[in-house]
């Protein structure tokens, strides 16, 4: 089964695949296909490119920068993103905290928050894992007691991703110690720069430092900066995470991996011929292929049975099969550079392609796409639940 475009469908594609590979510097596309790591100001200036077209968050409501585009649309749009090798709008503002405060934030927190933070003048960051608080998120233990107009913060938030380049945090935050688990936990936001704050980076097996730890010592928050209702966090924990897991099956940018895998197949060469011609590896290739397809319609009809902006719960079939499919194609490639992937930290001077040399470090850091977002055995016990009735 294949999607059959119609010619305005078609032609919105083109818009979008046009504007990708014209407006956006060929120097930041180049530094994604070749899976660099970007700088701060690669991804602000990509965003604001995108914001000033009216790219940047078109799920949001039209007020606030939003576009009244149909889900297939939205399809595309992300799809063609990935394929052009544009760095997507910044997950932690365009799908998480944005969405959180346009459908829960107070007026004022709108007005203030929503222009920034689809410009990524605001760079937010994530405070929800702790070190004893991962896939058992309910179990978190950072505190914030209400004292006079403020709230008082006090704890930890571990693997915050990109911590070192964010301005403000949403943080979940204990607020009732004597209610159940999920029932006392609210939400709010505040600066990173405000006293008390620390924040400390964790090397990543790859050498990577994309994810910190922060500590909270008496931070002092202003009572309006807490979102929504007081001990109402899990539930926009649970908005916000079912609208990240959408935007984790990425297929758009498995299709990249399985095309540049084909391509590094064909330079490498097995008993005297590509390895693309080996039968193994032909069948290998389609079979993650096929997968992929059905993955694609699978988002398709996730998006289109979302009402209201609140995430279809098939979201964690997206987010699971999503998540194998991008370690199975950072595998393949693993595989294809097979020797050459010992030279993973070589110089530039190196004779291994550039490819080869990214191979072992992508696939390693890869293994995060299958526990963030919520681990995939938390994601096979919602599907069980809330899909499968069991």
């Amino acid at each position: 089964m294949r999607l059959q475009l119609s010619p305005e469908e078609e032609s919105f594609r083109q818009e979008m695949r046009t504007f990708f590979t014209s407006q956006v510097p060929e120097s930041i596309r180049e530094t994604v296909a070749a899976h660099r790591e970007l700088t701060r100001d690669q991804w602000v200036q990509t965003q604001q490119i995108l914001n000033a077209a009216g790219l940047a968050v078109p799920h949001w409501p039209v007020e606030w920068g939003g576009r009244e585009w149909t889900p297939l649309q939205r399809h595309i749009w992300r799809e063609e993103m990935q394929l052009a090798c544009v760095p997507e709008p910044l997950p932690f503002n365009a799908g998480m905290i944005g969405p959180v405060l346009a459908a829960f934030g107070s007026q004022e927190q709108k007005e203030r928050f929503l222009p920034a933070t689809a410009n990524l003048d605001i760079w937010w960051c994530q405070g929800f894992s702790e070190p004893d608080a991962g896939s058992d998120l309910a179990g978190l233990r950072t505190s914030a007691v209400r004292d006079a107009d403020d709230w008082v913060v006090n704890g930890q938030k571990t693997w915050t991703t990109l911590g070192q380049y964010a301005d403000w945090i949403f943080c979940l935050v204990r607020t009732d110690p004597e209610a159940k688990k999920q029932r006392g936990i609210s939400l709010l936001v505040f600066p990173m720069d405000s006293p008390g704050v620390t924040l400390r980076p964790i090397e990543l097996v790859d050498g990577s430092f994309e994810v910190n730890e922060v500590f909270f010592s008496d931070v002092r928050v202003p009572a309006e900066n807490l979102v929504g209702e007081e001990n109402h966090g899990w539930d926009y924990a649970k908005f916000l995470l079912g609208n990240e897991r959408v935007g984790i099956a990425r297929v758009g940018y498995t299709k990249r991996m399985l095309a540049e895998a084909k391509e590094h197949a064909r330079s490498v060469t097995s008993n005297g011929r590509p390895l693309l011609e080996e039968p193994r590896m032909a069948a290998r290739i389609a079979e993650i292929e096929n997968e992929l397809l059905a993955l694609e319609l699978t988002a398709l009809r996730v998006v289109a049975h979302s009402s209201d902006g609140r995430p279809h719960p098939a979201s964690s079939v997206l987010k699971l099969r999503g998540s194998e499919l991008q370690q199975a194609a950072t595998e393949l490639v693993l595989d294809i550079a097979g020797p050459l992937a010992v030279a993973s930290f070589a110089e530039d001077g190196s004779d291994v392609p550039e490819w080869a040399r990214t191979a072992g470090p992508g696939y390693l850091n890869y293994r995060k796409v299958s526990i963030y977002g919520g681990s995939n055995e938390v994601q096979r016990t919602i599907i069980a639940g809330t899909i499968l009735g069991l």
